[in-house]
């Protein structure tokens, strides 16, 4: 699951005209960047969702195998979008992935892959220590226990990249809600695990995270 549908309001005037997905770091727009992580896992249904122009999108990803959830009317938020898209992803467990980051190091979906356990997580989080996420403002999201698991606090962000059993979305009463939703729950069967990411991440969710995911990028 790709998110794509986002209206990218920290852009600024970059995205009065296009989607955040179709901004260009290094030549290439973000979510190309994004499909390149899918390419170790070529059997994998890949799904993006739409709502913000998402004509444009479409357009550029037309010769592709991609897969569109369109939302409309309203957008749906992580969660929302996710619960939409499953009858096309028809995958339990699936991966997500942001396209507002740019990554230098080991792929991230096979690091993931490698290190699922299925008898034990609901959620694996790839998550980036402080040090090496450019661009990011904060503390970050999670701490990371001895064993493996995830809880609220400072130390690790969220990259945007995780795997996740999505049965727990079917419960959920809103339409429109945050994966932080399901994560929270999962936390509290002991089911949320986090994987520390030794590569370079970039948040490109702003204007400044272009320049600086370039120079990561050396180009």
């Amino acid at each position: 699951m790709i998110f794509a549908a986002g209206f990218g309001t920290r852009m600024k005037d970059l995205t009065r005209t296009r989607p955040k997905p179709l901004i260009k770091v290094a030549g290439r727009p973000l979510i190309d960047h994004a499909l390149d992580l899918t390419k170790p896992f070529p059997d994998l249904r890949r799904v993006v969702n739409l709502h913000y122009l998402p004509d444009l999108l479409r357009a550029h990803l037309a010769s592709t195998d991609v897969l569109f959830s369109h939302e409309t009317p309203a957008i749906l938020d992580t969660g929302g979008g996710l619960r939409q898209a499953l009858t096309l992803l028809q995958s339990n467990p699936v991966f997500t992935t942001n396209t507002d980051a740019v990554w230098r190091g080991p792929n991230p979906f096979q690091l993931l892959a490698n290190a699922w356990r299925p008898d034990d997580m609901d959620a694996l989080l790839l998550c980036v220590p402080l040090q090496h996420a450019i661009g990011h403002n904060g503390e970050g999201d999670f701490t990371l226990l001895p064993d493996g698991r995830l809880q609220r606090g400072p130390g690790l962000v969220y990259s945007g990249v995780q795997i996740i059993r999505t049965d727990g979305l079917h419960p959920i009463p809103e339409q429109v809600f945050s994966l932080n939703v399901l994560w929270n729950e999962i936390a509290k069967n002991g089911r949320l695990y986090g994987l520390p990411y030794d590569g370079k991440w970039c948040d490109v969710g702003h204007p400044e995270g272009i320049a600086l995911a370039e120079a990561m990028l050396d180009v």
